[in-house]
Parts: C-alpha cells; sequence; structure tokens
C-alpha cells in the first residue's frame, strides 16, 4: 500500500514539475515579444529625441546680422575670397551663374588682364606668367590683348576663372585661330566664334554714323571689345597702328566707361569718356567692335575653371 501511494506521490510530483515547466515555457514566450516590442519603441524614441535635437542646434544658429549680409552682397566676385569662390563652395555649379547674374556689376568685380613683361617684371596687378610664353618665336606681349580682353569677359561674366593663354589654347581648339611667328592678333571672326562658344550673346558691328546710337548701344550691353587706332584719333591712344581694349559700365551721368587696358598699366581701370573709344574706333578694319549683350551658361560648352601660370592677383 505505501509503495502505491509513494508511487502515486511520485506521479503527482512528476506532473506538478511538468505543469511548473509548461508555465515557464508560456512566460517566455509571452515575454518574448513583449522584450522586442520594448527594444523597437525605445529605438523610435531615441531617434526622435536624436531628431529633435538636431532641429533645436539648428535653430540654436543664430542668424546673420544684416550688416554681414550686406557686406556678402558687396565681396568682388571670384577675387581673392570673392564672391565665385564662395559660391562655388556652397551651391551647385549649375546655379552659380544665375546667382553671379543677379548681382550688380561693379567696378572691383571686372577682370582687366594685362598683356607685356614689363608689368610682370614689376608685378604690376594683373600681369602674369602668360607674356613670357609664345608661340613660333612670337611672344604673348606682342599679340595678345584681344585674347586678355577675352578672358576679361569670360571670367567677369561666368563663374569660371581662366589666364589669358588659356584662352589663347581654346580660341586655337575652338575656332581655329593660328597665330604665326609674325602675326598673332586674333581677328574678329574667331574672337566671335570663341566667345560664343563660351556663353556668349555676342556678334560684331561698323562703327556707327552717329555717336548718339553707338552710345545707346554701349549703354545696354555688358561689355565691349573695341579696336583703336591713332590714325583715327590720337587724342588718347598714340602711336597706336590697333589694339584692342575692353571696355564696361557706361555711366550716363559722366558718359564715361571703365577701360580694361591691356597693354597700359598706367590706363588699366581708369575711367575715360565713351567719346575718346567712338572717335578712335579703327574702321580700316573688317569690324571696328564686338559687343556682349548676356552670359548663358546653358550655352557654355568650355566651362573651363583652370588658371595656367603665376598672376599677381590684385
Amino acid at each position: 500500500m505505501k509503495k502505491k501511494i509513494s508511487g502515486l506521490l511520485v506521479l503527482l510530483f512528476g506532473f506538478g514539475l511538468i505543469s511548473m515547466a509548461n508555465d515557464s515555457i508560456e512566460n517566455v514566450k509571452i515575454k518574448k515579444p513583449e522584450t522586442e516590442l520594448n527594444i523597437e519603441v525605445k529605438a523610435a524614441k531615441t531617434i526622435e529625441l536624436e531628431q529633435q535635437t538636431e532641429k533645436i542646434a539648428i535653430r540654436s544658429v543664430p542668424p546673420l546680422e544684416k550688416t554681414e549680409l550686406e557686406q556678402q552682397k558687396r565681396l568682388p566676385a571670384k577675387l581673392q575670397v570673392g564672391l565665385g569662390e564662395w559660391l562655388g563652395q556652397v551651391v551647385p555649379q549649375e546655379e552659380r551663374a544665375l546667382l553671379i547674374q543677379g548681382f550688380t556689376l561693379e567696378e572691383e568685380e571686372v577682370y582687366t588682364f594685362l598683356q607685356g613683361p614689363k608689368s610682370w617684371e614689376r608685378s604690376v596687378p594683373w600681369s602674369g606668367e602668360w607674356c613670357t610664353f609664345g608661340v613660333r618665336g612670337n611672344s604673348f606681349g606682342n599679340f595678345g590683348c584681344g585674347l586678355c580682353c577675352m578672358a576679361n569677359i569670360y571670367d567677369t561674366l561666368s563663374p569660371y576663372e581662366v589666364s589669358p593663354w588659356d584662352m589663347c589654347e581654346y580660341a586655337m581648339e575652338a575656332s581655329g585661330y593660328a597665330p604665326s611667328g609674325k602675326s598673332g592678333a586674333i581677328d574678329w571672326g574667331n574672337i566671335k566664334v570663341t566667345l560664343s562658344s563660351c556663353g556668349m550673346n555676342c556678334d560684331v558691328y561698323f562703327k556707327p554714323d552717329t555717336y548718339e546710337a553707338f552710345q545707346n548701344q554701349i549703354a545696354n550691353v555688358k561689355s565691349a571689345i573695341v579696336l583703336v587706332c591713332s590714325s583715327n584719333d590720337n587724342t588718347y591712344w598714340k602711336k597706336t597702328p590697333g589694339h584692342y581694349v575692353n571696355i564696361w559700365l557706361y555711366q550716363k551721368e559722366s558718359d564715361t566707361v571703365f577701360l580694361a587696358e591691356p597693354g597700359s598699366p598706367e590706363n588699366n581701370r581708369s575711367r575715360i569718356p565713351l567719346r575718346y573709344i567712338y572717335d578712335a574706333l579703327k574702321t580700316s578694319s573688317q569690324y571696328q567692335y564686338l559687343a556682349v549683350a548676356e552670359y548663358k551658361e546653358q550655352d557654355n560648352t568650355w566651362k573651363s575653371n583652370c588658371m595656367t601660370g603665376a598672376w599677381n592677383r590684385p
């Protein structure tokens, strides 16, 4: 009898252990999804907290003072720590040209490269190592005035920066320009083809019959390359059989233009009467000037931003 009771007790004890084991398994099964859910909730809360922290950090950055904003707007484009360099670090390439075009052009933003070796030797601002380069023994200083003017226009109106020598090499590629050992000056056709492929809306013109017509046109374009000659008028240019200069920023009140004079560091970056230009236009040339109406980034097939050679940056 005791054996039966003992056996029954053993069976009951065994059933109790099995029941406890089943309860433990059920508890584990129930608690496991709860634990995973808690982890997911905690992770979501952590991400939300980090996002809120980032928003708070962004809001905590103080806005620029009005004077700082005004100072940024006055910064010369691409000169030293200028607008072009800042834009290049902040906005995409395709938007830079639009932003630069939105700023009112001022004299300090205009590029005015010099072509001669004496300026380079004296470390005159805007002179560069390109004056020592040449083609078939013909020095750049002898024929580079038109190329300096073209580089002025490209660097001022576009978001890129190149040297006059870079412009020379590109003109040879884009237009068939071929300076020789005796004659290196670029002609009107090559100037137009090259600048057009650089995104410039430009055309060549004859000297208008009246000064007023010339005056009105220059007042309504971005820039112009003009060919002057002392044989037509020597009021300003002396002993000059033919020379390209670049004019900008016509002022109606003074009837003057801002002069980029690649052959004269003394006259470079000065204001002169527009009448001097009109009177000295070389009428024996096929054309007398090229006017640039605007720059269009989408029409620029070059988009070079490589300054070849050392130069004296202002």
